[in-house]
């Protein structure tokens, strides 16, 4: 009898251990960071246990996480504005021309935000041949200020919380130094997002309060080359996107920095596929 249970005792003890040693294992193997877990969804995608656009997703997703408003606002100089005193055939044009359908509306300086233009608040106005100077700030929506620094996951938890589309960006002296919609975040998830609307050589480069560039890795470097006035080479790649590839000599990642020439390039936002757009600034 005793045997017997001596038997089954020795036949339990190493199913027990065999049993812990696969859950240590499992633990073992378990993700610690981020970049653990992009590394496994890579090897899905290799393994075709999911497709390539939903990683793309995946990793934008997780790159707003890291990234500030700095790095995807239309600056200052890009902005299209309306002037609270306008006449209304001085910003018309404007607005029909540029086809949006938000407006920051300044007061007496261009640091003066008095509020948001919703081009449809405006057309029953035009309809009726209404709309006189003084309407505009009567039809202004509360401008959402933020600073250059907050992160783009917040911003966008906010929009969906509040509705809004649009914010107006400050830098730490008050000054204002662009603007950043919905869109401009939802991009940095999804790739870009064309409409009809979208000119594509519009915002190739844009021009940064701080003296650096935020540009896409789509510019043909002819216009690089026109815009900065240098010489890079074109003969080999047509984008400055693929210098910078040839450059890093792999596929780079978010934050990877490498020196282009007199340039020194950022990358700000990258997916497994493609670079998408990068921080230059001059040496």
């Amino acid at each position: 009898m005793s045997d017997d249970k001596s038997s089954n005792t020795t036949t339990k003890a190493p199913r027990k251990i065999m049993w812990f040693s696969r859950i240590s294992k499992k633990l073992s193997n378990e993700p610690e960071s981020l970049k653990d877990i992009m590394e496994i969804l890579r090897d899905a995608e290799i393994r075709n246990v999911i497709d390539a656009d939903s990683l793309s997703i995946i990793e934008g997703a997780t790159q707003v996480t890291d990234m500030q408003v700095r790095e995807v606002m239309i600056p200052r100089p890009q902005m299209i504005t309306v002037k609270a005193n306008q006449e209304p055939d001085e910003y018309i044009e404007n607005i029909i021309q540029s086809a949006h359908s938000r407006f920051p509306v300044i007061g007496e300086s261009s640091d003066d935000i008095t509020g948001i233009l919703l081009a449809k608040d405006l057309l029953p106005l035009a309809l009726k041949g209404n709309l006189k100077k003084g309407d505009v700030s009567e039809l202004l929506r509360p401008a959402t200020i933020i600073p250059e620094s907050k992160r783009l996951n917040q911003l966008l938890k906010e929009f969906k919380q509040t509705r809004n589309h649009m914010a107006i960006v400050v830098d730490e002296y008050g000054g204002i130094s662009g603007l950043v919609t919905i869109e401009d975040i939802l991009e940095q998830i999804v790739g870009e997002i064309d409409d009809e609307h979208d000119i594509d050589d519009e915002a190739m480069i844009k021009q940064l309060s701080n003296g650096e560039f935020n540009v896409k890795a789509l510019t043909p470097i002819e216009e690089f080359n026109e815009y900065f006035k240098v010489t890079l080479p074109e003969h080999e790649f047509d984008t400055i996107g693929g210098l910078v590839l040839k450059q890093f000599g792999r596929l780079p990642r978010r934050g990877d920095t490498t020196k282009l020439y007199e340039f020194k390039v950022t990358v700000l936002n990258a997916d497994n596929r493609s670079i998408r757009l990068l921080k230059i600034e001059k040496d």
